[in-house]
């Protein structure tokens, strides 16, 4: 886990490595109140996470609720599949706010095309 200087758009990243598990949870927790406790906004990266449990959820979700608390600005970015995959297992996309929309596999496997939607015209 690697916190990164304040960027000029007065934010701070978060950069959570490794699994956000039972294992990690003092250690994380830590950090993200640390982060939470100063003046600006937080980013939190998930790309570097290799797995995700409930106790990781319910630490984001402290976060999340901390930061509404705090009136700071708290944003998840760069999901890993691993994160991907339990957001959208449990929905947890639109709790987040997550700009990030997360397709149904069967969508992402395969998108319609122009002559898919031509062909359905004409049956």
């Amino acid at each position: 886990m690697s916190k990164e200087p304040k960027q000029p758009k007065d934010f701070q990243t978060l950069r959570i490595q490794g699994e956000l598990t039972i294992y990690r949870a003092a250690e994380i927790k830590q950090a993200l109140l640390a982060a939470l406790a100063e003046p600006s906004a937080l980013e939190v990266d998930l790309s570097s996470v290799t797995e995700l449990d409930t106790a990781g959820v319910q630490l984001l979700m402290l976060a999340k609720k901390t930061a509404q608390e705090r009136q700071r600005e708290l944003r998840l970015v760069a999901h890993s599949p691993a994160v991907i995959d339990i957001f959208e297992l449990l929905n947890l996309a639109a709790y987040f706010g997550d700009p990030l929309v997360i397709a149904s596999r069967a969508t992402a496997a395969r998108s319609p095309t122009p002559s898919d939607a031509r062909h359905a015209n004409e049956s």
